[in-house]
């Protein structure tokens, strides 16, 4: 009995190790074919290899160069700039209506969820027609306001049925010790509910983040001149001309733009496993 109980926790182990090494694989294997081709000589990806035999930092240096079309740590803060806002905009308002559908009774809460989860079927990028009329009607084209609009807007509705879901699993009993002591549901929000909910907010500030970096439809539409853009409509300037196209370039611009990415999850990685796990505990 004891023989076989070993012998089958062996064979899950194996299988999981297995598919955790094959998937990590799958999502390094890409990102080193990336980090080589921008240190590979020349712009085309059909000579570059794994590893580089003459490794240049050249793809680097060109990046700091300017143009009138070509304006990389302008775009790079341009992308910094309208994620972080979008960060803090999109944890302040999910939390306070994540709140609401917790923690109070009113008409249309059930209705307003049921919304959310139905929002969250139609993708952004079906409003594209419909985005830029708006920029045009608010003469908000070039606008890195109505981005940032857009993108919070964005992240409200699935992120607040993550955040009420968290805000379910802490005990109202919580509310009510503090409400007889005399504090106020504002008081009760920042100093209680808050600091118990860091796990979910780091999962709503790495959305938040994460999100208008990768975006390129919607910005596309917005954005029309060289020096608003962000960075994945002007690196896609960069393959996008079938004579002048630079692959190895364009790796490096990539390369640098997850540097920030990074930086972020490490710091919010302490509770960003927690927030995924309890976050959709109940509803």
């Amino acid at each position: 009995m004891k023989k076989s109980i070993a012998k089958g926790r062996i064979i899950r182990l194996t299988v999981t190790y297995t598919i955790l090494i094959l998937v990590s694989l799958i999502i390094l294997y890409p990102l080193a074919w990336t980090i080589g081709a921008s240190f590979n000589p020349g712009n085309s990806l059909v000579s570059t290899s794994l590893i580089p035999k003459n490794p240049t930092l050249s793809h680097y240096v060109e990046l700091s160069k300017t143009s009138a079309t070509f304006y990389y740590f302008q775009w790079f803060l341009n992308s910094l700039k309208i994620s972080l806002i979008t960060m803090v905009l999109s944890v302040f308002l999910v939390s306070i209506t994540a709140y609401a559908f917790s923690r109070f009774d009113f008409h249309g809460r059930k209705n307003g969820l049921v919304m959310f989860l139905l929002l969250q079927m139609i993708p952004q990028f079906s409003a594209l027609i419909a985005i830029f009329v708006l920029a045009q009607m608010l003469h908000l084209v070039n606008s890195h306001i109505l981005l940032i609009l857009i993108y919070t807007g964005g992240m409200i509705p699935m992120n607040t049925y993550l955040m009420k879901g968290y805000f379910d699993s802490i005990p109202k009993d919580l509310d009510e010790s503090a409400k007889i002591d005399g504090a106020s549901n504002s008081r009760i929000f920042w100093q209680i509910l808050m600091p118990l909910a860091k796990p979910m907010l780091a999962v709503v500030a790495m959305n938040g983040f994460t999100g208008p970096l990768g975006d390129f439809a919607i910005s596309s539409v917005v954005l029309r001149e060289p020096k608003s853009y962000t960075l994945p409509i002007g690196l896609y300037n960069l393959i996008s001309d079938k004579m002048g196209a630079s692959y190895t370039t364009f790796a490096a611009g990539a390369i640098l733009i997850s540097i920030p990415i990074a930086v972020v999850f490490v710091l919010l990685q302490k509770n960003f496993v927690t927030g995924l796990t309890q976050g959709g505990t109940k509803g």
